[in-house]
């Protein structure tokens, strides 16, 4: 096949730097946004993601060369890549309107020989049983006319550019046509290797990658709560036991977020609920970690922290990103306003403003004026590189509380704080 023109649906994380990939290597690309702020941003060549190593250039130089166009709706094309959001509703189960919205925008404009992509994570069987029906609104036979692809994207924030590329890339067609299809496409740009399947087991993959690291991270978290119930150091522990060669426990934290790991593992509970109960249950510690950290958070208060005015640095569901979603950072802000807290937090990617109703410190130093104790929630680097002095110059505070690990407890405790960290009873 020749793709001399394809569409893109969704201009988020995963759409815009695949739409400018393409573009980049020389294809004619729609990208297409129902956001319309998005949509006049990006043709005006403003950003909506920041902190995203070489997109910002990525996407000048596709939009300055001719061959990216952002539009609001899709055009005719010879593929479509559907990378919309999956989130879930309150319940857990997974809201596909995105998705079938997206499927139901191609259909006027969906023709013989077409090649139809979904990137979107999603339940298994997403692709066949929901993905067909709306394609064949079209008059034309998924399989027969038009090629079905699903083809999950594996990259991690911060490194979407290099991941996209050098990753191994799972190709799953609803028959072998519509996989060699999707190889050819995605080979203009991919290093790494491609790899054929069917599209149900192409959808199972991206969901036990994302809930196997989910699991990991429970137990992590669940350790770190058996620490501080048996008075030990979890940090110590888990290098003590990462020694053992065939042992890799990793580093506990406020909680899971993202837009992945914490929401994929739901849709094997929906699609599975007397199966995946080892996916439930860690999805469980992981949710309810936030609440671990606010208990240790009203413990270091003396056991209250109604009024207490607490600097909450970092909001992002990771560090060094600007991604907000799903981030148990945010979680534990909310827990601590609705336990009568005055919370002032500090986000380097969002200075100043608020965030669903969290208020947003313009600076560091606004932040940490006149509280009462300073929670370090995100590894950012710039946090990770704070001295005690900087924060004794800035604030009366002289109780902190780590929740990833970052500082030295003995360079605190000489410079008068009373450190507290999450793990070490």
């Amino acid at each position: 096949m020749r793709f001399q023109k394809i569409c893109v649906l969704g201009m988020g994380y995963i759409g815009l730097p695949t739409a400018s990939t393409f573009a980049a290597n020389g294809i004619k690309v729609v990208g297409v946004d129902v956001n319309e702020n998005i949509v006049r941003g990006l043709q005006d060549g403003k950003l909506h993601i920041i902190y995203e190593p070489g997109l910002r250039e990525l996407v000048d130089k596709a939009l300055h060369s001719g061959n990216l166009l952002i539009r609001n709706q899709p055009e005719e094309a010879d593929a479509f890549i559907i990378a919309v959001p999956t989130p879930f509703y309150k319940d857990k189960r997974a809201d596909l309107s995105y998705v079938k919205a997206a499927a139901g925008s191609i259909v006027p404009f969906l023709c013989r020989h077409n090649l139809v992509i979904l990137e979107s994570t999603s339940p298994p069987r997403t692709t066949v049983d929901v993905l067909v029906p709306i394609l064949e609104r079209s008059g034309l036979k998924a399989g027969e006319d038009f090629y079905l692809v699903y083809s999950p994207e594996r990259v991690l924030p911060g490194k979407i550019l290099e991941e996209l590329i050098n990753n191994a890339r799972v190709i799953g067609g609803i028959d072998k046509p519509s996989a060699e299809a999707g190889r050819e496409l995605y080979a203009t740009f991919v290093k790494g290797e491609i790899i054929l399947t069917n599209a149900t087991t192409a959808e199972m993959v991206k969901l036990m990658e994302n809930t196997y690291r989910d699991i990991n991270i429970a137990i992590a978290n669940e350790f770190s709560r058996l620490a501080d119930r048996f008075k030990i150091d979890v940090w110590e522990a888990i290098k003590l036991a990462n020694r053992h060669p065939r042992v890799r426990i990793l580093e506990p934290g406020p909680g899971v977020g993202g837009h992945c790991i914490s929401v994929d593992p739901w849709f094997l509970v929906e699609a599975a609920p007397d199966l995946a109960r080892l996916t439930r249950t860690a999805r469980e510690v992981n949710d309810a970690q936030p609440e671990f950290v606010i208990s240790l958070i009203t413990r270091a208060l003396n056991g209250d922290v109604a009024g207490k005015r607490i600097a909450l640095l970092g909001l992002t569901y990771k560090a060094d990103v600007d991604d907000m979603r799903e981030s148990p950072a945010i979680v534990v802000a909310h827990l601590l306003q609705a336990a009568g807290a005055k919370i002032q937090a500090f986000e380097p990617s969002r200075p100043g403003g608020d965030f669903e109703n969290i208020p947003l410190s313009s600076t560091f130093e606004a932040a940490l004026d006149g509280v009462d104790a300073v929670v370090l929630l995100v590894g950012h680097s710039i946090f990770r590189q704070l001295q005690p002095q900087q924060i004794a110059d800035l604030s009366p505070a002289r109780i902190v509380i780590d929740i990833v690990n970052a500082w030295d407890v003995e360079t605190f405790g000489r410079a008068g704080f009373r450190i507290m960290r999450l793990g070490v009873g």
